[in-house]
Formats: structure tokens, C-alpha cells, sequence
């Protein structure tokens, strides 16, 4: 593999940094782009059993919104309504949309990042491309003019270095593209879902209301 690097040379040290950096990306992302952290499948059905009677106390609203990006939301609502217990549905549906743009800016954050990844591979890539095809035509010999003609060992290590950063640079950016466009979707479906939760809950807390 260093052999790899070296015949690539200078020009993929790019490319490695930013593979370092989206697999840290990927990794980071599944880890809090776990369903567990972002939409507990029965969180919303709990709060709503607890909340058939009374309104939690400030202690299990401070837990349920610990408990993860849904729990923020409807946490939300809880407070809103603890605070003001005349709170008008549109007060209500305001302060839980006020968390769920905090937890959507959490869930899309770094997502940009790797797409930038995605987009800036190949082109560092071609890049490198540029540079050994550089390095050949100045491995040629100006007397003769013919390709090949000059130092083989330049040449060479031209050609290594346009084919090794052609090839490095598409593996970076495929593996990105895709991760990228599959966290992309799984944000949506959450925000989607939350979105509904919220409404849902909403109608809830708007019943307590009254």
C-alpha cells in the first residue's frame, strides 16, 4: 500500500486526508443516526399514556427530552404547556417546531461535509491526473519530439501517478456518494416522522388544553 502512495505521488496525500475524513464522517453518522437516539418506535405512545391524566412534572420532562431527538420535541410541548397552562394550540405546535429544527440541524449536520467529499475526490483526482500527464510530456525529449522518446523512468512515474490518482480519487468519492445519499434519505424519513409525531401530540396536548 505505501508503495502504492509513493508511486502516486504528492498528489494523493489530498485524497487520503479526505477519505480519513468521510470514513470518520460515516462512522459518526451511524452512530447518531441510530433510531434509538432519533425516534424511539413507542416513546410517543408512552407520553401519551403518561399524559391521559396530568401534565409530567418538570423532572420527567428534563428525562424525556434527554432521552433523544422525539423525546426533544415532545418535551417541548410538555414545557409549554407546564409554563402556561392557557397555551393556545398554535403556542403549542410553535415551541415543538422550534425543537424540531434544532433536532433536524443535528441529524443533517456533516452531511455536507461528505458531500463536498463526494464532489472534490474526483476532481482532486483529475488533478493528479493533470500532474503525471505533465510529468510525461516533460519526460519527453525535445530533439526528437516522439513520445516515449525520453527518460523511461520519468515517464513512467508519470503514468503511475495519473492512473493511481484517477483510481484513488473515484474510490473516495463512490464509497461518499453513496453514504451521503443513503444518511440524506434516512434524515428525511426522520424529519418526516417527527413532523407527524409532533402533529400528533400536539392534537394531544391541545385536548389536555381544554
Amino acid at each position: 500500500m505505501f508503495s502504492i502512495i509513493v508511486a502516486a505521488g504528492w498528489p494523493i496525500w489530498p485524497l487520503l486526508a479526505c477519505s480519513v475524513v468521510g470514513l470518520a464522517l460515516v462512522i459518526e453518522r451511524f452512530v447518531s443516526l441510530k433510531t434509538s437516539k432519533v425516534l424511539p418506535p413507542k416513546l410517543l405512545d408512552e407520553a401519551i399514556t403518561v399524559s391521559r391524566t396530568t401534565i409530567p412534572g418538570p423532572d420527567v420532562v428534563t428525562k424525556l427530552e434527554r432521552n433523544s431527538g422525539l423525546g426533544e420535541v415532545l418535551a417541548a410541548g410538555f414545557r409549554t404547556l407546564n409554563s402556561n397552562p392557557l397555551s393556545t394550540e398554535d403556542d403549542l405546535r410553535a415551541a415543538m417546531e422550534s425543537a424540531g429544527r434544532v433536532v433536524a440541524h443535528r441529524l443533517e449536520r456533516y452531511l455536507p461535509a461528505l458531500a463536498t467529499i463526494a464532489s472534490a475526490a474526483p476532481l482532486l483526482g483529475l488533478l493528479g491526473t493533470v500532474i503525471g500527464m505533465i510529468e510525461i510530456f516533460g519526460s519527453q525529449s525535445p530533439a526528437s519530439g516522439a513520445v516515449g522518446s525520453g527518460n523511461p523512468e520519468q515517464l513512467a512515474h508519470g503514468i503511475s501517478v495519473a492512473l493511481y490518482n484517477t483510481a484513488f480519487g473515484l474510490l473516495v468519492a463512490i464509497p461518499a456518494l453513496v453514504f451521503w445519499r443513503y444518511f440524506r434519505s434516512r434524515v428525511d424519513e426522520y424529519l418526516l416522522n417527527l413532523e407527524l409525531a409532533g402533529e400528533r401530540f400536539a392534537r394531544h396536548l391541545n385536548t389536555l388544553r381544554q
